[in-house]
């Protein structure tokens, strides 16, 4: 009984902890009809919901913690962006950073914007 206990919470752990490890592969769209996510992008780092920094290869992009691989085609992508002009018209405000160590969430509240 304490095995199929433990085997049930530790089931259950997983199952919050896998959707937050996928890799964040965005595509850009070219209409806001066709995006999953509205993004604006800020000035200032602390305006900013989510601080990105662009990775060069898709298998760095892990996580959800603003590392952004962006994909060439639709298809490849967990999400179709489109960058707003309007800080009122966006989902989330990012700042792209220069340092894979800079990037993170300062608004945890939109930390599911970026879940699958």
């Amino acid at each position: 009984m304490f095995k199929i206990k433990r085997c049930v919470v530790i089931l259950g752990m997983l199952l919050l902890i896998v959707p937050a490890m996928n890799g964040q592969y965005l595509y850009s769209v070219n209409y806001k009809s066709e995006a999953d996510l509205l993004v604006y992008v800020v000035d200032y780092p602390s305006r900013a919901d989510l601080k990105v920094f662009q990775v060069p290869y898709k298998s760095q992009a892990k996580g959800n913690e603003g590392l952004w691989y962006f994909v060439d085609y639709k298809s490849q992508a967990d999400k179709k962006v489109y960058f707003v002009k309007y800080p009122a018209q966006a989902d989330l405000k990012v700042f792209f950073v220069k340092n894979k160590s800079q990037a993170g969430w300062r608004n945890r509240q939109k930390f599911n914007l970026l879940l699958d």
